[in-house]
């Protein structure tokens, strides 16, 4: 009797000990959240939009930018970490790459927040135009390597 309380006890603390296990935490990415769009426009395209969709398609490129821009000195794709770079995972780089997601985050709710209420007032126009200039700068990310000197 004694010896199965002891077996009980053990098996208990092992499967508590289990659970409580430190688990490694997942690596922080350079850049995080949206990082492509799923078309690209035609001017043409862009004219038969309704005006609530223009709004919609420029706060999507609007986030694309805040992701990646930047960071581009670092990466223009997602999934690159801190020692994908070489960059040291010390609790300083660490802490500097959270503030930044951060205050990126806060950045962007704060921009989609501002634009939400005067963004309306502009001229379908003008959002078509900043649409076309935001997909051209996207697709110039893709050349971004043939500026890089060796």
């Amino acid at each position: 009797m004694k010896t199965r309380n002891i077996l009980f006890t053990a098996i208990f603390f092992m499967i508590l000990s289990i659970g409580y296990a430190q688990k490694e935490k997942a690596k922080i990415k350079l850049i995080t959240g949206k990082v492509s769009i799923s078309k690209y426009h035609s001017l043409e395209e862009l004219k038969k939009i309704p005006k609530g969709d223009l709004l919609t398609l420029y706060t999507e490129r609007i986030e694309v930018i805040v992701n990646i821009l930047p960071n581009i000195a670092f990466a223009t794709k997602p999934n690159v970490t801190m020692s994908s770079l070489g960059i040291p995972e010390t609790k300083e780089n660490k802490k500097a790459l959270e503030a930044n997601e951060k205050a990126s985050v806060e950045y962007f709710d704060s921009t989609i927040q501002f634009q939400k209420s005067i963004l309306p007032y502009s001229d379908s126009k003008d959002l078509i135009a900043a649409i076309l200039f935001y997909e051209e700068t996207l697709k110039s990310l893709h050349t971004y390597n043939d500026f890089k000197v060796d």
